[in-house]
Parts: C-alpha cells; sequence; structure tokens
C-alpha cells in the first residue's frame, strides 16, 4: 500500500492528490457549517451596531459569498501544495501557463473577497436604515443611501488595485504616481462628475430638499425619490421618471414646494364697465361673507376691485389655505369659482365681453378671460 501511495505521477505522489482531494472534498462537505459559523462570529463582533437585526437576516446575506470564498481558498492552498507538473509546463505568448492559472486563480478569490465586503456594507447599511427610520428625520435616510453607494465604489476601487498588484504584478504605486502626474488632465476630462459628486455632498449638508419632497426645478415638477452621488430622480406628476444632475439641482432656482405654509389661489374677475358700483359692493361683499363661512379652511382672503383698465373693471379675489392635501384643495378652487359664477348669475353682473367669459381655474394666478 506504501508503495502504491509512493508512486508518482506528473511530479507529485499518489499520497500529495489524495491529501489534495480529501482537503477539497472536506471544503466541499463543510462549507456551509463553517460559513455559518464564521458569520456568527461576525455577527458577535458588530452585534451592538446590529441591535434590532436578527441574526438571520445577516448569516443569509453573507454566508453565500463567504462559503465561496472559504472553498475558493482552501483550493487554492491545496493545489499550492503541489508541484506544477514539469509537462504543462508551456509558455502562452510568452507567459508560463503556471503563472496564467495562478493569476486567473488569485482574481477570481479577490473577486469574491470583494463580493463578500459588498455583503456586508449592504447588512450595514441594512442596519442604518433600520435605526434612520426611527426618526422623523429622513436626512438620515438619504445619508444611508449616500455612503453606500460611496463605500461600494471605493470597495471595488480598491479591488481593481489588488487584481493589479497581486494578479498581474504591476507595480500600482508607478500607477498612482502617474495618476499624479496627470491629475490636472484627469479633473478636467472628468469635470462633470466631480462638480456633481461636489453638489451632492452640498446637497446632503446644505439639505435643500429631502427625498419624499415635492420640487420644481427648471421645467420639471415631481416628488424626489433617490439622491445619488451624481444625480437626483424625480418620479413626475406625469409619473414619468426624469434623471436631473445633482449640479443642476444645486445651480438652478428649486422651488420645495413641501415646505410652503400655506396655499395660494388668485381669481381676477374682469367686469364690464357697465355693472352699477352697488352691485360690485355686493358681489365683493357676498364672496367675503362666503369665505368668512369656511374660516376653518380659508386662513386668510383679500376681496376687493383694483383697478379701472379701459372698459373693464377688475375685481381681485385671493385666498389662502394651509397645506391640504392637492385634492381638496382643487375641491375647494372649485367650489369658490361655481360660487362667484352663481353669484354673478343671481345678480345679474356679466364679465367684459359680449359673449359669456370663461374663467381660468389653476393654482397660482388666475384670470377671467373673455
Amino acid at each position: 500500500m506504501e508503495k502504491i501511495l509512493d508512486i508518482i505521477f506528473l511530479d507529485n505522489s499518489i499520497r500529495s492528490y489524495l491529501l489534495v482531494g480529501g482537503s477539497i472534498l472536506l471544503a466541499l462537505l463543510f462549507k456551509r457549517y463553517l460559513s455559518r459559523y464564521i458569520a456568527g462570529l461576525l455577527y458577535r463582533v458588530i452585534r451592538r451596531l446590529a441591535s434590532g437585526v436578527d441574526k438571520k437576516s445577516f448569516v443569509n446575506l453573507v454566508v453565500s459569498p463567504l462559503e465561496t470564498f472559504l472553498l475558493l481558498l482552501v483550493v487554492i492552498v491545496s493545489f499550492d501544495k503541489l508541484d506544477f507538473p514539469s509537462l504543462f509546463d508551456i509558455s502562452l505568448y510568452k507567459l508560463k501557463l503556471h503563472s496564467f492559472i495562478d493569476g486567473v486563480a488569485i482574481i477570481v478569490l479577490i473577486i469574491t473577497f470583494i463580493w463578500l465586503l459588498l455583503r456586508i456594507i449592504d447588512f450595514v447599511a441594512m442596519i442604518l436604515q433600520h435605526k434612520a427610520d426611527l426618526t422623523a428625520d429622513q436626512t438620515d435616510n438619504q445619508l444611508v443611501v449616500f455612503f453606500k453607494d460611496f463605500f461600494k465604489a471605493v470597495i471595488v476601487i480598491m479591488g481593481v488595485l489588488m487584481v493589479l498588484k497581486l494578479a498581474f504584478h504591476y507595480p500600482i504605486t508607478n500607477l498612482i504616481t502617474a495618476l499624479s502626474i496627470g491629475g490636472a488632465a484627469i479633473a478636467l476630462a472628468t469635470r462633470e462628475s466631480l462638480e456633481n459628486l461636489i453638489a451632492s455632498f452640498i446637497i446632503f449638508f446644505d439639505k435643500p430638499f429631502m427625498v419624499g419632497d415635492l420640487v420644481k426645478v427648471q421645467s420639471v415638477t415631481g416628488t424626489v425619490e433617490k439622491i445619488g452621488l451624481r444625480s437626483t430622480r424625480i418620479r413626475t406628476d406625469q409619473k414619468t421618471y426624469v434623471t436631473m444632475p445633482n449640479k443642476q439641482m444645486v445651480d438652478s432656482i428649486m422651488d420645495n414646494l413641501t415646505l410652503r405654509t400655506q396655499r395660494r389661489a388668485f381669481v381676477q374677475l374682469e367686469l364690464g364697465s357697465e355693472t352699477p358700483q352697488e352691485s360690485i359692493k355686493q358681489l365683493v361683499l357676498r364672496i367675503q361673507q362666503f369665505f368668512q363661512q369656511r374660516n376653518q379652511v380659508v386662513e386668510s382672503y383679500t376681496v376687493f376691485m383694483s383697478d379701472i383698465v379701459k372698459d373693464t373693471l377688475l375685481v381681485n379675489v385671493e385666498f389662502f389655505t394651509a397645506t391640504i392635501p392637492i385634492a381638496d384643495f382643487n375641491a375647494l378652487r372649485q367650489e369658490v369659482n361655481l360660487s362667484i359664477i352663481g353669484m354673478m348669475k343671481d345678480m345679474n353682473i356679466k364679465l367684459a365681453a359680449k359673449e359669456p367669459g370663461v374663467i381660468v381655474v389653476k393654482e397660482g394666478d388666475f384670470k377671467a378671460m373673455p
């Protein structure tokens, strides 16, 4: 039996092959249990941070990349104990097959390790998101998403540098030096991206808006759904999904509609010049009485004859409400305009037009047009 184990095949003994095969087989059989055990140890290390999140969530998140990483580590270490067969010691385009296999193994191992780190970042972000949901301030939620993406980007860059250094034996110090020398050119080439990145920090610390706010930027009006490193995603009132660069969110005049303290509506009535003064006074008085009866909704109002323009008498009607839902506000505007039309009909007051006028109704400035 000993003689059989000592037989040399491809520069290695049968005993060596059995030891390597046994190690890999044990790793295959126990990788799930070992990875769950190590995941449990990692959870104990960070369980103070993980208060409120169960252990099962963490284990399920990291066990898959962890067991893959452990299996690859055992395979690579086990095969490293064998001598590379001289029969396969050939060159491919001036590259030794042995070196090529080593490089591929290192790349796969690094990718798996980066995958594990990304999963851990996801778990930490999940914990912080859970804590941020307990506070009324939405800024915490924005910071969690922002720094989650930021650290993931840093981890990926580190992974690329590790591949260059360990797999390709590239002197990354020279690369860093070259990047420093060419920093000005890179900064100019990526100026817009850097501006958006800086703008994202301004948004998070200056807080002109937060996720969930209704904003108006340039010609876009909608609800902010996500603030990223480069852009802000907005769901418009047409249910479209707009990606706005952060630089434009900072540089443009932005109206945060969520932060308004009142809703305003304005109607301008253009009455004919033949309208009696007493009728105008009575119309103004009846509109004021209408608002007085709705003082629980209408916080302030103004009704008066504002100007005389050619053959037209202008009566302004302006009122403010609390920040009630837009559906309730639109219903109130409709009630106001229908009531004004009814009052004018009862008092035989006509708009300054030969044909019946049409009242243009929208939030903001309104005007009765012929």
